[in-house]
């Protein structure tokens, strides 16, 4: 039986959840999409404590998203999921239309469910929230440089307010407020009790520190559904010991030994992929920038700019030397002015998908050519990049940084091509200090 199944709605946030469970103790496997075939149970996921499922839908239609998240709930439940965490991103990543509220919904329905909470609180990151209203560091939401995110910008931090505008008319949200989580599991579990009689159905939860996540996990133990940022997930292997229904490992986070050729490859525009990138070139290190107007003409112009690229990539590789010299960082990482000029001439959404698949078919490419170590910045990158290499379940091993470890795969056989594992860190586009791509390269 699984303690726990969890649907993320992208793939760092999945590898980020896991890696909270893994530093637990929990033996976790993260599948890439819900598995396919007759079978319910995917042999990867026997022995595992928790089973992640990383879905791409945070920012698909409403409707596609909430029948994503069913199946793979629906698949959890029948590998022996007991209770279902639904994973979104510490910032509250979002569109005024969902997709946190209507996937929320759903799956209170598809659980019985009357009453879950809403917590992407993740203090160790940065992310707290008090009487509702979410922070990043010091600055609330809506000063944040997610303000200004390409698909998903937050101008309000007011989350009781940003949920229930997702949510149907019959849907009411309120707050478990601080100075409650701050009495404790028994507070919390009263104040719930109190909540669903004044007729709530979701309550957004305060957090202040690390000790508050654990404080919630206790008091909302009965809940069979829980959402949440990875935060939440700090408490839950100590507290499903104590309940008797796992034993916690030392070696939860084992990979083998890490080899062969690195790429760095980044899509994210956030403020924090600008400052890695940034340190990177600084360095001196090897850099190149994708032409993204190329890539929107298509055809032979996008063709001879992923050529060229991909040369120049496995020039640098084939030279030799230490790691500042041979491993190539391709990027799409712009500033957020360089940003909102190339939306507005050449759309949102049709640059972004377009950089995805620049983004992928280079990794392809070079998987073929033998790379088979790989720092990705960015969830809708990583979610392209993971299905481009054909992986479909992840180990997950030690944290580079809070909330992204590196992870290990086992890339699917090929005519001509034995299967070979590869290692990834995939890492959302918020998270991570100025010199997070080269300290991931440096614990290979």
């Amino acid at each position: 039986m699984l303690a726990l199944g969890v649907i993320a709605d992208d793939f760092t946030g999945a590898t980020d959840v896991a890696s909270m469970l893994v530093r637990g103790g929990l033996r976790t496997v993260q599948l890439i999409g819900v598995p396919g075939g007759a079978e319910p149970v995917d042999p990867a996921a026997a022995g595992a404590d928790a089973v992640v499922v990383a879905l791409k839908s945070r920012t698909t239609p409403a409707d596609d998203a909430v029948a994503e998240s069913l199946a793979a709930w629906r698949w959890l439940r029948a590998a022996g999921a007991k209770r279902c965490y639904f994973k979104y991103c510490s910032t509250f990543d979002s569109t005024p239309a969902g997709n946190i509220g209507p996937v929320t919904e759903a799956l209170m329905r598809e659980l019985g469910a009357d009453f879950t909470i809403a917590c992407p609180a993740f203090p160790e990151n940065g992310r707290t929230i008090f009487r509702g209203h979410l922070f990043v560091g010091d600055q609330l939401l809506c000063d944040s440089g997610m303000r200004d995110h390409p698909l998903t910008p937050m101008r309000d931090a007011n989350l009781v307010r940003v949920l229930q505008a997702q949510c149907s008319a019959g849907t009411r949200v309120g707050l478990l407020r601080y100075d409650t989580v701050a009495k404790g599991a028994e507070a919390v579990r009263a104040r719930v009790a109190a909540l669903r009689a004044e007729g709530v159905q979701v309550a957004i939860a305060d957090a202040l520190h690390d000790d508050d996540l654990r404080t919630l996990a206790d008091g909302c133990r009965e809940l069979p559904l829980l959402t949440a940022g990875s935060g939440l997930a700090l408490g839950l292997p100590e507290l499903y010991e104590r309940l008797g229904e796992v034993q916690r490992r030392a070696d939860a986070a084992g990979l083998e030994p890490m080899r062969g050729p690195a790429v760095v490859l980044s899509g994210s525009c956030s403020l924090a992929t600008n400052a890695q990138v940034a340190h990177w070139r600084a360095a001196g290190r090897p850099a190149r920038a994708l032409d993204v107007r190329a890539l929107l003409q298509g055809g032979a112009a996008a063709a001879a700019e992923q050529a060229a690229v991909l040369a120049w990539a496995q020039q640098v590789i084939a030279q030799g030397g230490p790691m500042d010299a041979t491993v190539p960082l391709i990027y799409s990482t712009a500033p957020p002015s360089e940003l909102a000029a190339t939306q507005a001439e050449l759309g949102a959404l049709a640059s972004g998908a377009r950089v995805e698949q620049a983004l992928a078919a280079l990794a392809s490419a070079l998987a073929q050519a033998g790379v088979r170590r790989w720092v990705v910045a960015g969830g809708e990158t990583s979610g392209a990049v993971v299905q481009a290499l054909g992986v479909h379940a992840l180990r997950i091993g030690n944290a580079i940084c809070p909330g992204v470890p590196w992870t290990q795969a086992q890339r699917a056989a090929a005519p001509g091509r034995p299967a070979e594992p590869v290692w990834l860190a995939l890492k959302s586009g918020n998270f991570g200090a100025p010199d997070f791509f080269s300290t991931a390269l440096g614990m290979t």
